[in-house]
């Protein structure tokens, strides 16, 4: 009986793990088969090249950060703003945070990787607009809620600054979220601290 080959899928997820810790640079054959325990001749029954794999992974990256995080977001329902928050959570999880940071930084340097990030961004910006242009009538007033909620739930992880007063970041992105999603004609309350993890201010 012939040995069992790897998965094409270990492939994929070995190779978008190495991408989260070392950039692409870091996704190479030798080096995944050797964390995979298997030699590398069984990568090429998949793919026919390091080229394919890193379309593969971003294709898996991409389905599960647009197609599946909007329909868990369906599934589940709620009000805009629950979907909002639910969305904040599932996009800036501990598995796909490390991975989008790394494709941003990737993106930097190919423009093919640079348009996916753009289709993928531009698909989150749409739900955004969406839900936010259910509270909010002013299409001025929507885009401008939609850039400071993504720019904060992105942009936040590249921040070095500290914040005076004792205020932690998950505090502070945690009242951003407040202030962003508030009706036009009410200030928000103080917020609700959201437990580590929580991106966007998600309150238990």
């Amino acid at each position: 009986m012939g040995s069992l080959r790897t998965p094409r899928g270990m492939w994929i997820e070995e190779g978008l793990r190495a991408l989260a810790a070392g950039g692409p640079d870091a996704v190479r054959v030798e080096a995944l088969a050797k964390a995979l325990g298997v030699t590398k001749g069984g990568f090429y029954g998949y793919f026919t090249d390091r080229g394919a794999l890193l379309t593969a992974m971003l294709d898996t990256w991409e389905r599960e950060s647009t197609d599946e995080v909007f329909a868990r977001i369906e599934r589940e329902g709620g009000d805009a703003r629950a979907k909002i928050r639910l969305a904040g959570q599932l996009t800036l999880s501990e598995r796909l945070l490390p991975i989008d940071l790394a494709v941003r930084e990737w993106a930097r340097r190919d423009d093919d990787v640079a348009e996916r990030l753009r289709r993928v961004d531009n698909q989150r910006m749409d739900l955004l607009r969406e839900m936010i242009g259910v509270y909010c009538p002013d299409p001025d007033e929507v885009e401008a809620r939609s850039l400071l909620a993504f720019c904060a739930a992105i942009g936040s992880h590249f921040l070095a600054a500290d914040h005076p007063g004792g205020r932690t970041r998950r505090e502070v992105v945690a009242r951003a979220a407040d202030v962003v999603l508030s009706p036009m004609d009410a200030a928000p309350g103080p917020a609700t601290p959201a437990p580590p993890g929580t991106p966007l201010g998600r309150r238990p």
